[in-house]
């Protein structure tokens, strides 16, 4: 009984032994390449930032730039930690102490997928709830002090606006400018089933950005047709105020503008989009998709680290690091050439950030077994 007990304590220690070295050289890693990054930043926008106070360079932009920074490099720095400590723990031949006790290759992967199962849920916290927050102060600097590394900035307008504003009822833009949130040669639809029963065309609608009521517009110019069988009905005006269940948001779209919403955000905005029938919204959906696909492969990385750095070879952890830094240089190349084509609309935004880890899963899963032997 005492002998049982003594083996299952041992037994926990060792994985709070790989736990905390999994996880600490993970963190060590992810602090080192974020005071890099950070350095590189300063340097390359020292001539902008000299514009900015102290208090304004490290609370509104440095501190909110460390998540962001983080979560991109870290599917990178998961695999460098798993290889990098493993193959210390081979090297120092703890990992044949440990099969010497009768723990099996599959038992000794629990403390790592608990480790990358904690570290798959802060990225996916952080991506989902922390950094678009974040962001948001961040993009605001960054226009505000004219940052190179910032092209988002606010498009004057945008042309061939067409949308579904209610069911059955469709409101078409010709040209939209933002400095006065105005739209040119506009028209408002009305169908019953596939019968139109109503149709205006003004010059110009206006967005009201000083009504405290959502959705106010005001027309100019407009007449409005009402079709009731074969009777028609004409009435026009010089100025209409009314009320139009959409706003400029909805079409008007700025660069980086999916990084400043949550996933909760970009899920009801997805749907809003899709059944307004807008087709701008690739850069929301594969942003959506790629927070939680990148999660996921902290799961697979882990396992392709573990599994090739757990032999001591004659050569240290040279090998198993370049195999290593090659197998995740191509993951996240895999991953931005799929992502441009969802962009281009070649690809579905749910395939294109989960092929890369559909892809690996097979090399991870062999990998995995080919390392016992």
């Amino acid at each position: 009984m005492k002998k049982n007990l003594f083996r299952h304590r041992l037994l926990s220690r060792l994985d709070w032994y790989i736990i905390k070295k999994f996880l600490g050289t993970y963190f060590f890693s992810i602090l080192l390449i974020v005071v890099i990054a950070v350095v590189f930043d300063y340097n390359e926008h020292i001539d902008k930032l000299s514009k900015a106070s102290t208090h304004e360079i490290i609370f509104e932009n440095y501190l909110n730039a460390i998540p962001y920074f983080a979560n991109m490099f870290s599917p990178l720095f998961v695999f460098i930690a798993v290889i990098f400590f493993t193959s210390k723990l081979a090297e120092n031949s703890e990992i044949i102490a440990m099969f010497s006790t009768g723990m099996s290759f599959k038992r000794m992967m629990v403390p790592y997928l608990v480790s990358a199962a904690v570290i798959s849920l802060l990225t996916l916290y952080l991506g989902s709830n922390v950094i678009p927050k974040a962001n948001v102060i961040r993009l605001n600097f960054e226009q505000r002090y004219d940052m190179k590394r910032s092209s988002r900035n606010n498009s004057d307008g945008t042309y061939n606006i067409q949308l579904e504003v209610e069911d059955g009822v469709i409101a078409y833009i010709e040209s939209f400018q933002t400095y006065n949130m105005t739209g040119y040669r506009f028209a408002l639809d009305k169908f019953e089933g596939k019968k139109l029963v109503s149709h205006m065309t003004a010059r110009t609608a206006a967005y009201d950005t000083l009504s405290t009521e959502k959705y106010h517009w005001k027309i100019k110019n407009y007449m409005i047709r009402d079709l009731s069988g074969t009777v028609e009905t004409i009435s026009q005006g010089n100025e209409l105020d009314t009320i139009i269940r959409f706003e400029p948001g909805d079409f008007l779209v700025k660069n980086g503008q999916q990084e400043t919403m949550s996933s909760a955000e970009l899920r009801e905005y997805i749907q809003k989009q899709k059944q307004r029938g807008m087709g701008n919204i690739q850069d929301f959906e594969v942003e959506y998709h790629k927070r939680y696909a990148m999660s996921f492969a902290s799961f697979i990385l882990t396992i392709m680290g573990a599994s090739l750095s757990s032999r001591k070879r004659k050569g240290g952890m040279g090998l198993s690091l370049s195999i290593g830094l090659g197998l995740s240089f191509g993951y996240i190349l895999f991953q931005e050439v799929t992502q441009t084509f969802a962009i281009t609309g070649s690809m579905s935004a749910f395939w294109a950030e989960w092929l890369p880890n559909v892809i690996y899963i097979p090399i991870a899963i062999f990998l995995y077994i080919k390392a016992p032997k």
